[in-house]
């Protein structure tokens, strides 16, 4: 006898993302009222906290401060253990050294499953120990505080945690909501000319797609971003977040279970191109290129005109942001274009057919299920004689 039981159920998620300046400042009320608000089932709640190493080189005074408001927090409150520093960037992702560690280490501190962890520090290190989190009783409450543009304005207020295996970028990963996000844009001003700039790249990605008024506001604010502008960076970061929360609320497939995925518009090769580069190219600055071949790409097969790819490509380089690199021309032994093998890279991390979102001019996607490669190498070899779309076409 054949016996069936079909089973459906719905799980609700809900985190918020707070915007602050100094978050530990002894004046800074945000933090306890967050978890006030968050009613945490211990009292005392243990609490491990992780922090980036290349944070904490920025801010020496950091560990002494973490503690000091710890200890104003009263019971409330228990600091399991000392400060975990763990070195950052995407090295930390590269296989599951940092998953483990995290694992060992809660062990070790006797976290329940009603334990927070506090991770602050870049989006590889907050994808690393936001995997162990999430491995750890099967999932611990994490709160993140992203401390890079990048993670403060994309991958730390997302619902993704993972690591690269095997060559492949994020091959390892679950999707687990985070319990809040805090960006606190101080963290900004200690950050390199590359970091500040690469995160950039996200905002264009989003706008071009989603949101014709804030990819204007970009190009109209680029120098003075370029220049550090630390209020400007503010509201592109707020601006970028929120654009990246309501695809994920509003899309009707938080988890990827389908194969669209909007927000990976020129990440196809922005992925190998990292990779290739054995990661000296930092992820905004491979997602910059990236958009630049998928934005001339567009224009070629009728999406784009040649005038809105370069305000775009003019854009992202007012904002110090690269469109090209000598990778993009670079070819195996039978001449063939090592960076299109990121497409069938592409195709089997979404499963099925190809899938890949262009701008359907400013403010608007489309889906496209084929890249012809021969419009690629057209694009490339332009690119090398320094005659793309953004230099010629666009200004003719």
């Amino acid at each position: 006898m054949t016996v069936l039981s079909r089973n459906s159920f719905v799980i609700p998620y809900q985190y918020s993302v707070y915007f602050t300046h100094g978050v530990f400042s002894p004046g800074n009320p945000l933090l306890a009222e967050v978890l006030e608000q968050l009613s945490p089932a211990l009292n005392p709640l243990p609490v491990m906290v992780v922090l980036d190493a290349g944070v904490q080189a920025a801010w020496p005074d950091l560990q002494q401060n973490l503690r000091a408001w710890f200890a104003q927090q009263g019971e409330h409150l228990q600091l399991r253990g000392p400060i975990l520093v763990i070195p950052g960037g995407e090295p930390c992702k590269d296989g599951f050294a940092v998953p483990q560690q995290i694992l060992t280490e809660a062990w070790e501190r006797r976290l329940c499953r009603q334990s927070h962890i506090w991770a602050i520090g870049g989006g590889a290190f907050l994808d690393a120990v936001g995997l162990g989190a999430a491995l750890f009783h099967r999932g611990v409450p994490l709160l993140r505080f992203p401390t890079t543009v990048l993670s403060q304005n994309d991958s730390g207020v997302g619902v993704k945690n993972g690591c690269n295996y095997a060559g492949g970028k994020n091959l390892a990963g679950v999707f687990a909501p985070p319990l809040a996000v805090i960006n606190d844009s101080a963290f900004l001003t200690t950050l390199s000319d590359r970091d500040w700039r690469s995160g950039i790249a996200e905002a264009f990605k989003v706008a071009i797609i989603k949101d014709q008024a804030f990819l204007h506001w970009l190009c109209q604010h680029a120098h003075q971003l370029r220049q550090r502008d630390l209020a400007l960076m503010e509201e592109l970061v707020q601006r970028c977040a929120i654009l990246h929360l309501q695809h994920i609320q509003n899309s009707g497939d938080p988890f990827e279970s389908g194969s669209s995925r909007p927000l990976d518009f020129g990440h196809w090769s922005a992925h190998r191109l990292e990779s290739m580069s054995g990661f000296s190219l930092k992820h905004g600055e491979a997602v910059s290129i990236g958009l630049a071949l998928d934005l001339q790409y567009a224009v070629e097969i009728g999406l784009l005109s040649a005038a809105e790819c370069r305000c775009c490509l003019a854009g992202l380089r007012a904002c110090g942001l690269p469109t090209d690199h000598e990778l993009l021309r670079a070819r195996d032994e039978n001449g063939q274009l090592l960076i299109l093998s990121g497409l069938a890279e592409f195709r089997e991390h979404l499963g099925g057919k190809l899938h890949l979102t262009l701008p359907d001019h400013l403010g608007q996607k489309i889906e496209v299920h084929e890249y012809d490669v021969q419009v690629v190498e057209k694009i490339v070899t332009a690119m090398d004689n320094h005659n793309d779309i953004g230099e010629t076409g666009c200004g003719k």
